[in-house]
């Protein structure tokens, strides 16, 4: 299946000069979407995942159903001030400002098996934060899962990733 043709693209979103992936228009394919969690959940299967660690707000779809498949948990890593319990924070910068994430302090243990996953890899600065947030947990195995990488975009943030197994479905 080819992906690209589900993914719509929106020039200058949500600033001039940023050319946005919208991965709406593919999960609201059946076939699509129904691909891209089978296609995750079959290359990470014998990996012992234990937990799904997704990213506000797409990554939440995917990793959801992901989770499910591998029969892991779910934990979201929400904006700053969304989660209710204790958390751990990162702030990052993006291709267009910068954030602060956050996770439950209480939601992974060092003994966890995790696979990041997110909608899409554009400089790192997301995933890199959300490693972070993990490395502050003592995790020893990590993973990352995308549905698009912006291959043209390369920087350190991207190269600290190419340290860990990571799995992408569409480069751009």
């Amino acid at each position: 299946m080819n992906l690209k043709e589900t993914i719509r693209e929106i020039p200058d979103y949500p600033e001039k000069g940023i050319n946005f992936k919208d991965i709406t228009t593919m999960l609201k394919n059946p076939d699509a979407f129904k691909h891209v969690v089978d296609e995750i959940s079959d290359y990470f299967k014998d990996k012992k995942i234990t937990k799904i660690v997704s990213l506000e707000s797409r990554g939440f779809i995917v990793g959801g159903a992901v989770a499910y498949h591998l029969g892991a948990g779910f934990v979201p890593v929400r904006k700053k001030g969304k989660l209710p319990a204790e958390t751990i924070e990162e702030s990052y910068e993006l291709e267009y400002g910068s954030d602060i994430i956050e996770i439950h302090k209480d939601s992974i243990s060092e003994d966890d098996v995790v696979l990041i996953h997110d909608d899409l890899l554009a400089t790192g600065g997301t995933a890199l934060a959300a490693l972070n947030l993990i490395k502050k947990m003592n995790v020893k195995d990590v993973y990352f899962s995308f549905i698009c990488d912006l291959k043209f975009i390369e920087n350190g943030k991207k190269k600290v990733l190419s340290e860990y197994e990571t799995h992408t479905l569409v480069e751009y």
